[in-house]
């Protein structure tokens, strides 16, 4: 049995009076989000949203306008977008005047990115079906999937990769 002079109190959560008018807590934003609580944390230390308001006891209370940009982050990351765009995308929202162009000129280039990302990855599919399809999968010991892997780049094509020192 523990002694009471050991116990400690867990730490309580806020009273409703003290809430009252401060806004949502970070697992309220996180459940209406659709974003972790930890990546809530992290896109604050990042800059992509302001530091909230904080209690006396240190928690922290979004608004709904921090609740529509972390919204506005997850969808713009389940489009591809990387962080760096994602700061560009959120100063122009914020910009009520800003010009259209600006947004239309980011959203082509992830697209012309994902597009490259598509082709290699049909390219990476293609090499992969043809050493499955060359493959016995049987008690041989010879495998053409491991003999490729264990091939130098510059063996087959002529040319240097990037991981070879020459790109």
């Amino acid at each position: 049995m523990i002694s009471n002079s050991l116990r400690r109190p867990f730490p309580r959560d806020p009273e409703p009076e003290e809430r009252r008018g401060k806004g949502m807590t970070i697992g309220e934003v996180a459940r209406s989000s659709g974003v972790t609580a930890k990546m809530i944390r992290h896109y604050e230390a990042l800059g992509l949203i302001p530091a909230p308001l904080r209690s006396a006891a240190g928690y922290r209370y979004y608004d709904e306008t921090a609740l529509h940009e972390i919204r506005f982050i997850r969808q713009a990351r389940s489009l591809g977008f990387g962080l760096p765009q994602i700061a560009e995308l959120l100063i122009l929202w914020r910009d009520r005047g800003r010009a259209s162009q600006e947004v239309k000129a980011l959203a082509e280039a992830q697209l012309q990115a994902l597009e490259q990302k598509i082709v290699e990855l049909q390219q990476m599919q293609q090499s992969l079906r043809r050493l499955v399809s060359q493959c016995h999968g049987d008690e041989r010991p010879d495998c053409p999937i491991l003999d490729e892997l264990a091939t130098e780049k510059s063996e087959k094509s002529g040319k240097k990769g990037c991981h070879d020192g020459g790109g």
